[in-house]
Parts: structure tokens; sequence; C-alpha cells
């Protein structure tokens, strides 16, 4: 794990406003977060440290689970945490996330209300929005140059690919893509079509290179030729190797998004709602966005975004798109039986 340590001088402690009605918290000391790696824009980071005078560490992981596991592990003296929607579900469930009730704070009315009412958080209590995006994959057109909007280029490839394929080392992205190229449902328990899918994904491992969470390496590299991705690490691919294009497969795709939380027992609690209300604001919101090229879920941001932003491929879906899926957390017997074809498919 790469470990960033992001510090300013100490000054004399502000008082500061944080929520609607005037509320007061202390703005010094410290603040610890943990976040995917590659996401966090410094300049974020170093704005956020000179407003409030406090000393930001940040530490990162690549996968909602790995974070989940060291949170669970106990004494990791974070503050914030970035689940994904399904992740934020599963750790209000077990009681990890501290109550924040995010829709009392200022910035809270710049929140786009499409994001208002979500499954994994409604009303916002534990969690606002950091960013929001797509799993599809991205694949150079230079190499391949038939129709690319299909799952078949990953788990069927054409000569031109196989060998040259990069899958995300993550579960639920690769079960959940081979359910839907199979056309089979999510949060699947029907015992004959996940052995479907355990026969596909071992006769589709042969074609893959690799499976990794560095997929802009990968791809910038010339490593691979096609890596499943996310929309926004497939813009930054794109603009060091310009003939990558991003996939919108017919079968259908992954939409999800990542989300600030505080964890329940955050040692600067207070730090850690200041930075909540921090995100909401609509240029530091898009700091956010401008860094890792995905959008987020505040309105006005839009224009502090980069312009190349506002028009990517990536970023604005086709008309003629499916909509993205957002998988709720499977029940526990299903994941038990994920959990087997995934061991059984990284032998």
């Amino acid at each position: 794990m790469r470990k960033h340590l992001l510090t300013a001088a100490a000054v004399p402690v502000l008082a500061l406003a944080l929520a609607a009605g005037g509320s007061q918290a202390r703005a010094e000391g410290e603040l610890h977060i943990y976040n995917w790696g590659n996401y966090t824009n410094p300049e974020l980071i170093e704005k956020f440290e000179k407003q409030y005078d406090v000393e930001v560490t940040l530490d990162d992981y690549d996968s909602n689970e790995m974070m989940l596991a060291k949170i669970k592990g106990g004494a990791t003296g974070y503050d914030i945490v970035v689940p994904g929607d399904y992740m934020v579900a599963i750790m209000v469930e077990e009681g990890l996330l501290q109550e924040i009730n995010a829709s009392e704070m200022e910035n809270y009315e710049h929140l786009d209300p499409k994001w208002q009412d979500v499954y994994w958080d409604p009303g916002h209590k534990y969690s606002v929005p950091w960013q929001w995006g797509t799993t599809a994959f991205t694949v150079d057109t230079a190499v391949y140059d038939g129709e690319i909007n299909t799952l078949a280029l990953m788990f069927d490839p054409p000569e031109e690919l196989k060998g040259r394929i990069n899958m995300l080392n993550d579960m639920n992205d690769v079960i959940n893509a081979g359910l839907r190229y199979l056309g089979h449902p999510r949060c699947n328990d029907n015992k004959e079509q996940l052995k479907e899918l355990n026969d596909l994904l071992l006769s589709a491992k042969q074609h893959w290179r690799t499976m990794d969470y560095g997929t802009i390496e990968k791809l910038t590299s010339g490593d691979v030729d096609l890596s499943q991705n996310w929309n926004g690490a497939a813009m930054r691919a794109r603009m060091q190797r310009p003939t990558l294009q991003y996939a919108y497969p017919k079968e259908g795709f992954t939409g999800w998004m990542d989300n600030v939380a505080v964890l329940k027992d955050a040692p600067n609690l207070e730090n850690a709602k200041l930075f909540v209300n921090f995100v909401m604001d609509p240029e530091n919101a898009a700091l956010i966005s401008n860094f890792a090229r995905y959008a987020n879920g505040i309105k006005g941001s839009e224009q502090y975004m980069d312009p190349e932003m506002v028009e990517a491929p990536e970023i604005i879906m086709p008309a003629d798109a499916p909509a993205p899926e957002f998988v709720p957390p499977c029940d526990q017997q299903v994941v038990d039986l994920y959990n087997r074809i995934w061991t059984n498919l990284k032998k």
C-alpha cells in the first residue's frame, strides 16, 4: 500500500461553521483518510489543510473488500473512508459508520436531486457522493477495429486480442460481467447458471494476460490492448494512448458511486464532518473530478471542470447505450457461491 503524507504548518485554531443552523466545529489537529489509490487530488487535500489548519494523512486501498477487512480488523485510526454504493449499505448494516446527517450540512444544497434518495443511504445519514461512474472496458481500436460494444471481447475474444486482455482483480466486477454476457441475473444462486458462469470464466481465462487494478498503467505501457476498466480511468488512459476507446456493451454494464463516509470510531470526528461538507462545495467537487476524471453528484461543479471533462465520451454516455446497473449487495448465501467460483478462477 502506498502512503502519502501531506502537512500544513501549525497556525492558531479557528472556529468555523459546519452545518446549517450555525453549529460550530474547531478546526485544528489531524484527519486520516483511507481512499482508493490514485483517486485523491493533492490540490484538494492541500486546500483543505490550508482552509482548516488540519494535517491530513492519506492511505490507499484497491478494493472495497480490502478496505472492509482492514476496518473490521480494528485499530486503524482512520476517520474517512470512501466505500462504493453496495459497501456503504454493508457497512451501515454492520454498524461501522458514524451517522452524520449530511442533509443538515451547509453544502448539501448543492447535491444533485437524482442522488438524494439512493438505495445505499436514503437521506444521506452516513455519506455523500465522492464520484460516480461506470465499469465496462477499454480497447485499442488500432489493434481491433471491429464492433466493440459487446462483452464478447472479454469472454470470447477475437484473435487480435487473445493474450492481450487485463481483467479487474475484482470478484463482483468480473462475475457480474460474466452473468450479463450469459443473460443471467445478478445476485444469482441458480446452480445451473452458476456452473455455466464458472465454465465461461475458466474458458475465457486462457485468453487473459493479467488480472490487475492498475488499468491505466497496463494500457498506457502497451502491456495489454483491452482492459476491463472504469470510465474515468479509461479517459486518463486515452489521453496518453489516443486510439483507446471505452465500450458501452449492449449486454449491460455496472454503474457505481463512491461515497465519503465517516467511521464509527473516528478519532477526529469534527474534522471528518468538515471534510464531508467541504467535498460538497462545487469548486471542490470539480477538483476531485478533474483529477480522477469521473463525474460527481454536485450541481454547479461543471463550471469549474476542465473543458474535456464536459464532452468526454467516457463521461457522456451515448443516447443508445443501456442504462448503467447499480447492483445492491447480495445475500451471504450468494456471496459464498461467488467466492467458490472466484477461488476456482484464481487457482
